[in-house]
């Protein structure tokens, strides 16, 4: 009976040990991050089965006294809203270790382009921003913000 015991439970932990790590996983990339260049931070959350993020600060707010804007976007409609609380990252989801199948929009050059992150570490978040195929484009690294 023992040894029929000690079956159960090492098949539980087989299939709940994964299951608890996929969870962890998955939401290692919530939180707070800077940009490289320390200039901003984006907040990645999670709504529904998709990661979002967006800028929840500026190191610079208010240029020239008024607060930043978008003026790089192509669409002169939006060239007015304001950077804090602007939609970067829309669309991620989880895939084996890779958050993908998204868009990163870029408020330097007003560009969108598809996306995929991927932890280095706890610290360190990979970026990278392609148009096409995920092997052409550019990659950055976010830094998590220390709370």
């Amino acid at each position: 009976m023992k040894m029929r015991q000690f079956t159960s439970v090492l098949i539980l932990l087989m299939v709940a040990i994964p299951t608890i790590s996929m969870a962890q996983t998955e939401s290692a990339i919530l939180g707070v991050w800077y940009n490289t260049e320390k200039t901003a931070q984006v907040e990645i959350l999670k709504k529904g089965s998709e990661f979002v993020g967006k800028i929840v600060w500026l190191k610079d707010p208010n240029p020239d006294g008024k607060p930043a804007t978008d003026k790089q976007n192509s669409d002169p409609k939006l060239k007015t809203r304001p950077l804090l609380g602007l939609p970067l990252l829309t669309g991620l989801k989880y895939s084996s270790g890779i958050w993908k199948g998204g868009e990163i929009y870029d408020p330097q050059s007003g560009k969108t382009y598809s996306c995929e992150l991927k932890l280095k570490s706890p610290e360190i978040l990979e970026v990278k921003g392609y148009l096409g195929f995920s092997f052409v484009g550019r990659t950055v690294e976010w830094t998590k913000v220390k709370k």
